[in-house]
């Protein structure tokens, strides 16, 4: 589903990213872990086709995001970790936007709508301005337009921060529920518990580079997450 290979991205004379590879297949969610700073959000960006890179190859169902970047973005949905909505707007507007971008069908789109939004008690809200929102319902309205073309890929910048325990809870089985019908998720995270408990895969960047993957067992072995990551950040060079 998606395959980042050899990705480096400098700013000036410092790598942000370097020469990272990873492979998140079809089914899996993959959780991506470091401190501020490790070039989580950067590979992020880069992965969405925001950020250009200066080496390496993305590539979204096989397409290249760098080649064919209209192509890969059919494919997925990109939630940043600070959403930044069109607050003119009104709740429904923003999503028959977004669906009207990602050619979605009239039927379609007001099933999903009224099926999200009910979900995260949202619908009473969505005749309002985004500009009313709070910081929680706007996380909120950007998960609904993102999952509203049914996306391949979903990739998101710390999902959970702003949400309450209900809709962190909503979000997670949406996450489980895209991978148990083929799609995959790629996000990162602080939040190391959600991460151990709901993540197939993790990854740990530090200093742009990859220091440790794989499966959670095979990261994790018999101590928690949490300890695992003190540790690497200690020891890593």
């Amino acid at each position: 589903m998606l395959d980042i290979k050899g990705l480096t991205k400098c700013y000036v004379e410092k790598k942000a990213v370097d020469d990272l590879s990873l492979h998140i297949a079809p089914g899996t969610i993959y959780g991506f872990i470091g401190h501020n700073g490790a070039g989580k959000t950067t590979t992020l960006r880069s992965v969405a086709g925001i950020l250009d890179f200066d080496e390496g190859e993305i590539l979204i169902g096989g397409l290249s995001i760098k080649a064919d970047p209209i192509g890969c973005k059919r494919q997925f949905a990109y939630i940043p970790d600070n959403p930044d909505l069109y607050e003119y707007m009104t709740g429904i507007k923003y999503l028959n936007f977004i669906a009207d971008i990602f050619g979605v069908g009239s039927e379609e789109r007001r099933e999903r709508i009224s099926k999200y939004a009910d979900l995260f008690e949202l619908t009473n809200d969505l005749a309002q301005p985004i500009s009313a929102y709070s910081h929680g319902m706007k996380q909120k309205l950007a998960i609904i337009s993102a999952w509203l073309h049914e996306p391949k890929l979903v990739i998101m910048d710390e999902p959970f921060v702003g949400l309450d325990p209900k809709a962190s809870h909503i979000l997670k089985g949406m996450m489980r529920e895209l991978c148990d019908n083929g799609g995959a998720i790629f996000f990162s995270t602080h939040v190391l518990e959600v991460a151990e408990k709901l993540c197939d895969q993790v990854a740990i960047i530090k200093g742009g580079r990859l220091i440790r993957s794989g499966t959670m067992a095979q990261v994790k072995g018999d101590d928690s997450l949490e300890e695992v990551f003190l540790e690497l950040e200690d020891t890593s060079c």
